[in-house]
């Protein structure tokens, strides 16, 4: 281990001499101290909680996520073209753990300043939430700054099948398909079912069963949260809907009623009376749509009902595991570029592959398209080229890879209050770190490992 933690001190050293690291460390602090100070929030929970943890985290992640990538790039490259590296290379040490022990240096670069931002991001929201009305401040306190988890209606995703092949084969046994493709209209009857369990029409009722299981004894006279948001059919009404909510069964369980105002495609959360659910902890939520409008509840985030599971320090200390974990795979994959191109090529190279990141719902239309060209409106049909050959295949694996990462938001789950699970903590290591961070470090590696230090000089 000795060679390795040389090598990690060397990379702290190469970090300091670097003028970027103390820009970044500035506006860190700016980001951790100016920012909130200079945002003001509204006076309540959602808007101290955008700001002090959305925002600033936020800002906190882009600038290391920077900082981190830069110097990948730099410690590595610039000591293959200052000649610097080889000084190295000649003593007792293998080229993995040069590569391994610079990539260990920048991830604790990272953790130690990721600790300070989250210790003052902490404290001033400590601080500022003393300044919040006492009504707020209690909602801050029992919906932001803990740790929630959720529970929803079970999967309908089989049922929804089940239905679909029922009235499938109706279909072809009245001769339904003789005019139409079997597969279009298999499709058509599927989003029939699905529309049918979304789709709340005027005047009627849609109910929800949520099964709490083994939960319902420890939540026993302990509040719930239901978290809703449906879409309006007339998508021009811009005037707020009425929701009409029934909690419980009657004639089993007490009864919480309630009527509100709403804005469609919004996420609300209101709370509701304890101790609704039934013996076998099966918790019933009934909507009334008496507008004149049909609405929509997705299945996938329509509804759902929250609880209290644990402290937000812990949750806090989890998120920011996570986003250390992203920097981690930015630290390999600068470095992975710097192990066969020189600095400035291999910061725009690594840039590159982030952008092409941020850019999965591109990937994602071009995927399901089959097509770079698009849909053509005027022909009614799909482009077509020889590239998609190549192309489709590729942008698919490439959505493979991206969607190993983006399924992890710390910063959203703790400014809503959200557990983020150990097991997700755990999911973050091994995919991030693990599997990609693994692959990168491997590639890396493999070129460092074979590449001739003596010719890569500014001579060539």
């Amino acid at each position: 281990m000795q060679p390795l933690l040389a090598i990690v001190g060397l990379t702290w050293k190469a970090a300091f001499r670097y003028r970027l690291f103390w820009v970044v460390t500035t506006l860190l602090l700016v980001a951790v101290v100016a920012l909130p100070l200079l945002l003001k929030d509204d006076g309540t929970a959602a808007g101290f909680a955008q700001i002090l943890i959305t925002y600033t985290l936020s800002a906190v992640t882009g600038l290391l996520g920077l900082c981190t990538l830069w110097l990948a790039c730099g410690t590595l490259a610039r000591d293959i073209e200052d000649c610097q590296i080889q000084m190295v290379a000649v003593k007792p040490i293998a080229r993995w753990q040069i590569w391994a022990g610079k990539w260990l240096g920048l991830l604790t670069l990272d953790a130690v300043l990721l600790a300070v931002a989250g210790l003052g991001i902490f404290g001033l929201l400590e601080y500022r939430a003393r300044k919040l009305p006492e009504k707020e401040l209690f909602k801050l306190k029992n919906e932001v700054l803990v740790a929630r988890a959720s529970v929803k209606e079970p999967d309908m995703e089989a049922a929804i099948r089940k239905e679909t092949d029922r009235e499938f084969k109706e279909s072809l046994a009245k001769g339904a398909a003789a005019d139409i493709n079997p597969g279009a209209l298999r499709q058509q009857i599927a989003l029939n079912v699905r529309a049918a369990l979304q789709v709340v029409q005027p005047n009627e009722t849609r109910l929800w069963k949520i099964p709490l299981g083994a939960m319902k004894d420890r939540l026993k006279d302990q509040p719930l949260y239901v978290r809703m948001k449906f879409n309006s059919a007339d998508m021009l009404r811009q005037e707020n809907l009425h929701a009409y909510w029934q909690v419980g069964y009657p004639k089993k369980t007490a009864l919480w009623q309630e009527e509100m105002s709403v804005v469609p495609d919004t996420f609300y959360e209101f709370k509701i009376d304890p101790n609704l659910f039934d013996e076998n902890g099966d918790l019933y939520i009934a909507f009334l749509n008496v507008n004149e409008t049909a609405v929509l509840f997705t299945l996938e985030e329509g509804m759902e009902v929250l609880y209290r599971q644990g402290g937000f320090g812990l949750n806090f200390v989890r998120g920011l595991g996570i986003i250390l974990c992203w920097l981690g795979l930015l630290a390999a994959l600068g470095l992975a570029s710097a192990s066969f191109l020189s600095f400035p090529v291999a910061a725009f190279f690594s840039i590159a592959v982030l952008m092409i990141s941020f850019s999965s719902g591109t990937l994602t239309n071009v995927v399901n398209d089959g097509t770079l060209l698009g849909f053509n409106e005027e022909k009614g049909v799909k482009g077509h080229s020889a590239v998609d050959t190549l192309a489709v295949p590729a942008f698919k694996g490439m959505l493979e890879v991206i969607n190993l990462v983006q399924g992890f938001s710390p910063i959203d789950s703790l400014s809503t209050g959200r557990l983020i699970p150990l097991e997700t903590l755990g999911q973050a290591v091994g995919q991030i770190i693990g599997l990609l961070g693994g692959l990168l470090a491997a590639g890396g590696i493999f070129i460092f490992s074979r590449r001739e230090l003596a010719t890569a000089q500014g001579t060539q």
